[in-house]
Order: structure tokens, then C-alpha cells, then sequence
């Protein structure tokens, strides 16, 4: 990319920071994974695991349990994608914040219509259109180095958009106005995202020892209402899936690819200071 191209796309030396984290990103909890299958997520999973992973041979454990955790990783985005209800072939879906592009895959292969994923890491995007090729469906899974906030895709152009845990890292109000502009009448949003507890009144520690460690910047979870509705963006479910991951977490800490960040996570979720929410909303 020119210099122009990447001053163009990250606009703050935050952004860069995001950026530069994600380009230099090989963590085996994201590579080992997608390496079962192909298909590379940068998100979490749902649902209880299968507790005969942790028994048998202890030569091969590990490896069982890389596979039950990416298992609950597609568990995951299967149920985003469920909540567009009806795509056809001829409608264009957004991966906003897409990584390595593996809801985007799921999503063509579904739905069989055009996807495009942004990202502000060159390195992903990279990877995910050799993903593409690889696969062959380059002509309807593309992906580009922009910024979710200004994607520079034409008004009206969607007819459905995600984030998958990559809200974030982003401005809610500037984000969701954007998915209104891009968003045909009618059309469908949906996220999956962490988000801390207002009641609580502010973020914990356990949340901010998140925040630090993927450099982000939790949101409350009001803060998605308020600017969804400032951007006409209607809600038609919501569903807490706070219970439903703390499974994933509890095997990702017996698990190789442990990073030190689950004991944040379970103790967040289990204090009842962060959620773990999924958001469908329809543009009106």
C-alpha cells in the first residue's frame, strides 16, 4: 500500500496502533484454530464443551481440545448469521472488522451471495483474499483495506452488515451512522460483541485488564442502544450469551493456546461486570 492509501484508511495514531497490533498478530489461538478446518476466526466461542476432550491419551489432549474450541468459535458466527434471517444470492453482506475473513466464508457459503470484509490490518485482508483464492470464490468473497468507519461503498449498497467482536475499537455513534448510510431500507445488522455492565458503574478491573490487553475500548452496554437509535437502526433482538460462552473460556484455560487472559474474562462474566450480548437491528 502507498502512503497515502494507509494515511487514507487509519486516521489516528490510535488506529495505527490497532493496526500495527493486528498486522504482527500470529497467535496460535486464532492460527491453530482456523488451522482445523480452514476457517479463521478472531472471536470466542458459545456453548458447553464436550468433556470428553480432556480424557484419553495425554498426547493428543491438546489437539482435541483446539478442535472442540473451534467448534464453539463456528457455533458462534453460525448463530450471527442466523440472525439475517432470509439473504439471496443477488443481496451483499459486510463483514465490518472482518479478520482473516471466517464468518465471511461462512457467509458465502450460506447464503451463496457477494460478501465483502474491511479491515484497517493489511495483513489480514492479505490473508483473507489468499483464503478466497484458495477457495475459489474470489469473485464473491473480496476484501479490502478500509476502515469501517468511512468504507467508501456506495449508499444503500447492503443489505445486511455484521461486526463480530470488533466494535470495540470504534466510536458507536460514527459507526452505526455509516451501517445506516450503507444499509438498504429494510436491511439488517447484527453484532456480537463484549460489552460492561452500566450497573455496575463503570468498567472493572477485570474489564479494564481486557481493554489493556487487546487495546481497545469496552463499551457500556447502553451505549449500543443510544446509538443505535441516534442512527435508526431498530432493534429486534437482543439475546445475552453471557452464560453460553463462559464454557469456551473455561476450555481455552486448560487448552495450549492459553494467553493469561481468560481469568479476566471469567472473572468479568461471572461478576455479572461485563456481557456478552448478541444485537440484531433493522434499519428504518
Amino acid at each position: 500500500m502507498t502512503t497515502t492509501t494507509v494515511a487514507k484508511v487509519l486516521r489516528s495514531d490510535y488506529q495505527k496502533s490497532v493496526a500495527s497490533y493486528w498486522n504482527n498478530e500470529k497467535d496460535p489461538v486464532n492460527l491453530l484454530l482456523g488451522d482445523v478446518d480452514g476457517l479463521y476466526h478472531h472471536h470466542y466461542g458459545i456453548g458447553d464443551y464436550d468433556r470428553s476432550v480432556l480424557e484419553g491419551p495425554e498426547d493428543t489432549r491438546d489437539g482435541r481440545i483446539i478442535t472442540e474450541m473451534h467448534r464453539l468459535e463456528t457455533a458462534q458466527a453460525k448463530i450471527l448469521l442466523d440472525h439475517f434471517g432470509d439473504i439471496s444470492p443477488a443481496d451483499r453482506l459486510l463483514d465490518a472488522g472482518c479478520g482473516r475473513g471466517g464468518t465471511s466464508f461462512m457467509a458465502h457459503q450460506r447464503f451463496g451471495c457477494q460478501t465483502d470484509g474491511v479491515s484497517i490490518s493489511e495483513q489480514q485482508v492479505e490473508f483473507a483474499n489468499d483464503q478466497a483464492r484458495q477457495r475459489g470464490v474470489a469473485d464473491k468473497a473480496s476484501f479490502h483495506f478500509r476502515n469501517m468507519l468511512d468504507t467508501g461503498f456506495e449508499t444503500g449498497s447492503c443489505r445486511g452488515i455484521w461486526n463480530n467482536e470488533s466494535t470495540m475499537y470504534v466510536d458507536l455513534f460514527q459507526l452505526f451512522a455509516e451501517f445506516y448510510r450503507l444499509l438498504e431500507y429494510g436491511g439488517r445488522y447484527v453484532c456480537i460483541t463484549g460489552c460492561y455492565n452500566d450497573v455496575t458503574g463503570g468498567r472493572s478491573k477485570a474489564v479494564s485488564r481486557i481493554d489493556e490487553h487487546y487495546i481497545c475500548n469496552i463499551h457500556p452496554r447502553s451505549d449500543y442502544f443510544k446509538a443505535l437509535a441516534a442512527n435508526n437502526l431498530v432493534p429486534i433482538n437482543v439475546i445475552d450469551l453471557t452464560s453460553q460462552t463462559i464454557p469456551y473460556w473455561e476450555l481455552r484455560a486448560k487448552s495450549s493456546v492459553a494467553t493469561g487472559i481468560e481469568d479476566p474474562f471469567l472473572t468479568a462474566y461471572r461478576e455479572g461486570s461485563f456481557h456478552y450480548l448478541l444485537i440484531a437491528a433493522d434499519r428504518v
